[in-house]
């Protein structure tokens, strides 16, 4: 039987005469890897920003861990884990000594030095916050977001700055999260990061989910008709496989530069969004 770690009904918040969020309904498992999509003013960040306890909804029901987050404890508090987009640091201390310090504000914090060489920090464990570059600062935000050992994890855009190497070491931790249980709920821009990461996709867009579902059937991404490409021409079908024996018929086997493709989540998201 499948745990609710996010439980959501009827949502809503306004400011002033604009209505930020409209109704959301939404369920996310114990375990699993959310993530939550949307343009810029869509309503995203805002409903984010009340299921982590720091905004207060207008209306609707909202239960994280078995508890409303707009009554949050010291103790409930415990149990989540945040990385901000943007957050302040120790700029003074190193990072090291900023892992370590966080890490005595938890009851079974993870092994600091484990942390920064997993978030790909081992080298400069020893220098000032202030001495690090913009994404490795950011790697910083997450280790300290993730070195409480926390049943729900909060990520907005992790992994802005990382370069190709850190990011993979990146989703390797978020994977092996996941699998000791952890819940995760991500919001980034790079949908590559989604189609690695997420067990199911929410898209939100002026302040409705207008999709939900794996990523891979987004939307009916999976039944979209496909574009099967041959140098000097396309054609849009249904049935590729069909479209694909025709081709070869017609060029006595081999088809010149054959391609077969269908739309990417990138697509299918803009699609969503825009329409």
């Amino acid at each position: 039987m499948t745990t609710t770690a996010v439980r959501v009904r009827g949502l809503t918040k306004r400011y002033g005469d604009v209505q930020a969020v409209g109704g959301i309904d939404l369920d996310i498992h114990a375990g699993e890897v959310f993530a939550i999509l949307g343009p810029n003013g869509a309503g995203k960040s805002t409903t984010v920003e009340i299921l982590e306890g720091y905004r207060r909804r207008d209306s609707g029901e909202v239960s994280v861990l078995g508890a409303d987050p707009g009554r949050p404890t010291r103790a409930w508090r415990s149990r989540i884990g945040v990385v901000l987009q943007t957050a302040g640091d120790m700029t003074e201390a190193t990072v090291r000594e900023t892992v370590r310090h966080f890490a005595g504000f938890y009851p079974d914090a993870r092994d600091p030095d484990e942390v920064i060489e997993q978030v790909g920090l081992a080298e400069k464990a020893g220098r000032r916050i202030r001495e690090l570059s913009g994404g490795q600062r950011r790697r910083v935000d997450v280790a300290l977001g993730v070195i409480g050992r926390p049943e729900l994890l909060f990520l907005d855009e992790p992994t802005t700055g990382f370069d190709p190497e850190a990011r993979r070491r990146f989703w390797d931790l978020i994977r092996g999260l996941a699998h000791q249980g952890t819940t995760i709920v991500l919001t980034t821009h790079y949908l590559d990061e989604v189609e690695a990461l997420a067990d199911r996709v929410a898209v939100i867009a002026k302040g409705r989910i207008v999709a939900e579902g794996e990523p891979a059937t987004l939307g009916g991404r999976a039944t979209a008709e496909a574009t099967v490409g041959w140098a000097g021409g396309s054609v849009e079908t249904d049935a590729p496989t069909r479209a694909v024996l025709e081709l070869s018929e017609r060029f006595g086997g081999e088809v010149p530069e054959l391609t077969v493709t269908r739309p990417s989540l990138e697509d299918t998201y803009l699609r969503l969004v825009e329409g």
